[in-house]
This record gives C-alpha cells, structure tokens and sequence, in this order.
C-alpha cells in the first residue's frame, strides 16, 4: 500500500466500530504514536479525524487493537443490511436452530457413547456464534487488553463448558450475540438519522450565463457574485439574494419550520433549503464553505466529540469496572472453598461465571454516548445546533435566562415613526445627514433610516465629502461631512459630547442628530416585539427556571415598555457590551445553584455569550460572531426554541441517568443474587442481554 502524505487533519470513516470503548481504545492508541498529532474518534459518526503522515501505520494498529474496525477515506451508503450484518444475522439463525435441536433431544443425544451427539450439537451452535468473540478475546490479550466484553463472555462460556454445562455456555454465547446484534443495529439507526442531515447538502448548481444559456456546476465552484437559476422543486445551493422571480421556500431541514417561507426580489435564500414554487434567480453571496448548510453540517458532525462529564466518567468506570469484576469472580470461586469446610469448589466456580456474564459493560458503555448523541440529533432536527454533549448538561441546569433585547425579544425590524427637526430645519435635511453619517454602519437603526429616506425622498446620493466616520460602540456615530462635523447617536452620545438638546420621554428608540455642536433634532425609531415573546417567557417559567431576565442598551423607557409587555423577572437599561458582560457575570456570581444561559444575536453580544454557563445564538443567519462564540445556534429567529433547547437537555440528561440506573441497578441486583446461588447462568445471560437492548432502545427515545 502506497503511502498517505498529510499535511492537515483529515477525516476516515471506521466501519463496524460498535462500541464506545472500542473507540476510545483506537484514539488513545493513534495519539500516543511516533508522528501522530492529532487523533480525534468520534464514536458517534464512526469518524477518526487525524493529522499524521502515517496514515498506514495508524491503519495497522487499529488493526491490531479492534480486528473488526476498517478504516477507510469515504464512507460507503448502506442500503438495507450491510454484507457483515448479513452474515452475522445468519450464524445467529445457524446456531440458534442447533441450539433449539439440542435442547429438544438432549435426552437422547446424552444417551450416545460419550455424549458424542450431545458434544457435536453444542459445540457447533458455540463454534459458530462463539468463535467470532473468542479469537477477538485472543487478539486483545495478545496486545494487552485483557478485561472488556469478548474476555468476560470468553471465560464465562468456557467455564461453563468445562464443568459440563454445554447448553447454558451455548445459550450466554448466543444471547450475547443477538444482543449485540440489536445493540449495532440501534446504533446505526441513529447514525442514519443524523446522517439524513448531510443530505441537504445540494450536489450541483444551475449557472445563468450573460447570454441567458445554463450550464452545471459544482456547488463548490460557483463564485460569489454569479447568478443561478433555482427551478421549483430544487434545493437552492447556495446562500445568496432573490434577484428575479417569487417563490415559498421549504427551510425546515434548517430551522426545523414546517411553514414556508415566502420570497420575492430581494429577499435573502439559504443554501439547502427548498424551491417550491417558482422560478428563482439568486445572486450567491457566500461560498459553499461559508454557506448557512455547510456551517450547519460542520456543527453537528462535530457536536458529538465535545464528551459530557457522565459520558467521560462512564468510559473511564469501564477500564475498571471489568478488571474488579473478574477479581470479585476469582474470590467466589477460590475463597469460600478454601475457607468454609466442606464447600464444593464447583458451585462456587458456576456463582463466578454467573458473575461474570451479568457483569458485562455493553449497556452502559453504548446507550450512555448514544443518549447523548441522540439529544444532540433530536435537537438538530428541530433546528437547534448544540455544539457539543457537554452543553446538553449545561442546558439540563439552566435556572437563569438572560436575554438580549433586539433581535431577540424584538423583530429589530426598526422603523422610523417620526421626524422632529429643530425650527429652521428641514425633515428631509434632518433624515438625510443622519443617513450620510450612518451609510457605513450596519447596525438595525442605520437600516431603518436609510429605508426611511428612500420611501419618502427617493434613492440618497453618496455624501461628497464624507471624510471621516467613527463608529462609538453604545453611543452612536462621530462623522465628517463637506467640513462639518456631526454627530448621531443616542441621549447619552449627546450627553457626553456636552451637546445641548431637547430631552424626549417617548416609546421607541430616539436618535438625536447635532451639526458642528447645534442640536438639529431627533428621530425616533420603534422596534415590534416578537409575538412569540411572552409564550416564550411563559414556557421558561412553566420548565422551572426561576430567573428571565433582559440586557438591552436601549433607553429605560423602551426596556420597561418590553419588560412588562412579555413578563420578565427583571431588566437593565442603557448598557454598554461591556456592561452586558459585567451584568452576565453579577448575575453567575450570585446564583447559589444552577447554571446561566444568555441568548442574544449581535456582534455586541459576544462577550456575554462566552462568558454565560451556556451562550445560545438567535438564528443561523445572524452575526458569525455571535454563532461562533456561542454553545448552541438556533437556526431559527423563533424565541421558543430557547425553552425547547432547555426541554432537549432536560430530557436526555433523563435517558442518561435512567439508563445508568438500570443498567447498575439490575447488574448489582443479579451479582448479589449469584453470590448466593439465587441466579442461574441463564438468568444472568438474560439480564444482562435484556438490560443491554433496553438503554439502547431507551437511548434512542430522545431522537424523537
């Protein structure tokens, strides 16, 4: 085999990685090698991503730590059972046949010459469901890994077989076996689910020429300024702009929205949504590698590697939970023969393989990552994005939400409701010097009152001499403009620029405007609250959180106004991005219990986003900067989706725990009932292959 040069991290696919120990034995093996630096498993997507020039030698070793795990660079789409699944299912259905012949004439099989029937019988029902996990038991303790399942199961049923129990060694092998069976089978079924997200992923694009003539093309290879054309019924590439047709536009891949979006010239399209109606020319905006859809894919197949702290525990519980386990066994078998006269050292070795059989980690090791990866899907199917199972914890605890106020609480679809220039001054001169001195900034209020101007006096020409412009984060906009000087921003800004002016007590957002130190007016803009907002409210309090409070660096009156009218805890006005810091970290100071989630969507949101225990960003399509720093995105501009998020943590966090319980609790119950000779070795097989197929099955209730 010829080998692979890396020079960055890149992804393989591992086929038949089944187990969340088997993954995290192969990611620690890679990272300790020569040359390795970087090795990353998600058990979750059976991905390895690495950064190494040995690519062979890492194929080698997982080799020879998981015999089954193939690594390969593409994944290949299963439909149906894949050729490995088929023929698993068919030794099952072999060796249980001989198993069900055997136990019907096992009198008279016992009755042959040396039990030769019976030995034939048996024995091939074991060979052909057990030699599978007995040569995978040798191939672990060749290279040192003594104590997982195949050696537990190994022991057990060849225990079981020395002192003569023939059908019980078949029948724990054979259970094990379908339980795995069941087990690979669930967890490929949540593989599948999640995998269904990667197939919004559009495969080519519909390039418009000058000319008026289409050609294909790679979505990847479409340019930011070309124009494509989106027939109904397609999925729309690409990010861009309507600049031709009128269509409604399916977006529930994305945000989890059944209802349609309606889309004309100028409305913004997000690349794996669907055409539904009409005839679409889009300008791209974005590249694929910037696209709402890639961002979105990248988020989820990258989600599941941040490990919560149970699934962390639980994979580490397991590298000492099977040594313990076969060192209680050997005390069983040993101990009481030694020291109590009298006592046959057959029992007490049949009591140690029935510890050994119940004792298996499977239930624990599989449901407990694959909770997790199940909250992580269910939460990405109704369009929330939790960048990692660690946040889905954070998410269970939340008793504080704090929340920005526009584009959160509000549409920040601004407005301007009035113009009230000083004596002297025109409207229209009023509005277009604020207009020349905001042109530059992309903030909601500059929008509103470019909108403004073109609907009442028609497209603005640029300022000639705009010579210079400073943006005052908080406060408003400093410019230059044909030699004067203005200034336009908010009470404060005139304040601080010692600015006399005319103080307004009015509903909405005021923007004073002031011309080389002259108050020429002010403009005042409102901004709707979201009609959502109050139910939204209501439903964090109706899940327990005690505290829904908002920061805004609007005016006192406007945040009372939104305060009262949704029915929050409390509110703080006026402030600055660093005092919404400051107020994220009073508010984490002083809870005793609990964890603190703040959902905002600006650039000046930030801050506050990565300070908060849990930082959750208003919809997909909102500032990069506030979906990168943020834990969770939701790719909808819904509010709802907050109490939603919550209720997704709450509930897997609950799987999590009741699995572990279960599969504790029923491990505990039948280890102590073997120690006293109340459990048999089909009892045991059962329990544990029956707690096994519950979590799993349990596990993957949180995908719905």
């Amino acid at each position: 085999m010829t080998e692979i040069k890396n020079t960055e991290i890149k992804k393989y696919y591992l086929e038949n990685l089944d187990c969340a120990t088997c993954a995290a034995k192969i990611e620690d093996g890679v990272s300790k090698m020569p040359g390795v630096r970087f090795a990353k498993v998600n058990f979750a997507t059976s991905t390895l991503h690495l950064d190494s020039d040995q690519v062979d030698e890492v194929q080698a070793l997982i080799k020879q730590l998981e015999p089954d795990v193939l690594m390969k660079a593409t994944q290949e789409k299963q439909v149906g059972l894949a050729p490995e699944a088929r023929r698993e299912l068919a030794k099952i259905l072999a060796s249980l046949a001989l198993f069900v012949l055997g136990l019907v004439f096992n009198r008279w099989l016992s009755s042959l010459p040396y039990e030769f029937g019976r030995w034939l019988v048996f024995g091939a029902a074991y060979l052909i469901s057990g030699s599978q996990v007995l040569w995978r038991a040798v191939q672990n303790i060749r290279h040192g890994n003594w104590f997982d399942e195949t050696f537990l199961m190994s022991i057990s049923t060849l225990g079981a077989i020395a002192i003569g129990e023939l059908p019980e060694a078949v029948g724990v092998m054979l259970f094990y076996q379908i339980g795995e069976f069941v087990q690979q089978r669930s967890v490929n079924h949540s593989r599948n689910m999640i995998q269904s997200l990667m197939d919004v992923r559009p495969e080519s694009a519909t390039l418009l020429q000058p000319d008026g003539s289409t050609t294909e093309a790679l979505p990847e290879d479409v340019a930011v300024g070309q124009m494509i054309l989106v027939r109904p019924g397609e999925r729309i590439p690409l990010d861009g702009a309507v600049r031709e047709g009128a269509s409604r536009v399916d977006a529930s891949m994305l945000t989890g929205e059944s209802v349609p979006v309606e889309v004309s010239a100028g409305s913004p399209v997000f690349g794996g949504t669907v055409n539904q109606s009409g005839l679409l020319t889009v300008e791209v905006t974005k590249p694929l590698a910037e696209s709402s859809v890639a961002r979105m894919l990248d988020l989820v197949q990258h989600a599941t590697e941040r490990k919560a702290k149970t699934e962390r525990f639980i994979t580490q519980f397991a590298k000492w939970y099977s040594p313990a386990m076969v060192a209680l066994a050997l005390a069983v078998t040993f101990l009481p023969p030694l020291l109590i006269p009298g006592e046959p050292f057959q029992k007490w070795l049949y009591r140690a393989l029935v510890i050994l059989v119940v004792s298996c980690p499977c239930a624990l090791v599989v449901s407990i990552p694959l909770g997790y990866f199940g909250g992580i899907g269910g939460a990405s199917r109704r369009g929330i994005l939790v960048k990692g199972a660690n946040y889905l914890d954070v998410l269970a605890k939340v008793r504080t939400v704090i929340f920005d106020k526009t584009g959160t609480l509000t549409k920040g679809d601004f407005r301007v409701t009035e113009i009230a220039p000083q004596e002297g001054i025109a409207e229209e001169e009023l509005l277009r010097l604020a207009v020349e001195a905001e042109a530059h900034s992309s903030h909601p209020v500059a929008s509103a009152l470019r909108q403004a101007y073109t609907r009442q006096y028609g497209e603005i020409a640029p300022a000639d001499q705009l010579m210079q412009v400073e943006e005052v984060a908080g406060f408003g906009v400093r410019a230059k403009s044909n030699g004067s000087l203005i200034h336009v921003g908010n009470d404060a800004f005139m304040h601080r620029e010692k600015i006399d002016h005319t103080n307004c007590d009015v509903p909405g957002t005021v923007v004073y405007l002031a011309v080389d130190g002259k108050y020429y007016g002010h403009i005042v803009v409102a901004d709707e609250i979201k009609p959502e907002s109050k139910a939204a409210v209501e439903d964090l309090h109706r899940l327990g959180v005690e505290d829904v409070v908002m920061l805004s660096g609007d005016q006192e009156g406007v945040a009372r106004q939104v305060a009262l009218a949704v029915g929050l805890d409390d509110y703080k006005a006026g402030l600055l991005p660093e005092d919404k810091l400051q107020s994220v970290e009073a508010i984490i100071a002083s809870r005793k219990e609990g964890t603190v989630a703040f959902v905002g969507d600006g650039i000046n949101d930030a801050p506050a986003l990565a300070r908060a225990d849990v930082g959750i960003a208003m919809g997909a399509f909102g500032t990069d900067a506030a979906k990168e720093t943020a834990d969770v995105v939701l790719m909808t501009d819904t509010v709802t989706r907050v109490a939603d998020a919550v209720r997704i943590g709450r509930r897997t966090r609950r799987i999590v725990w009741q699995n572990i319980f279960l599969a504790l609790g029923i491990k505990a119950l039948f280890i102590v009932l073997g120690i006293a000779g109340e459990a048999s070795m089909w009892e045991a097989v059962f329990a544990d292959v029956g707690v096994t197929i519950l979590a799993v099955l349990n596990a993957t209730r949180v995908l719905k």
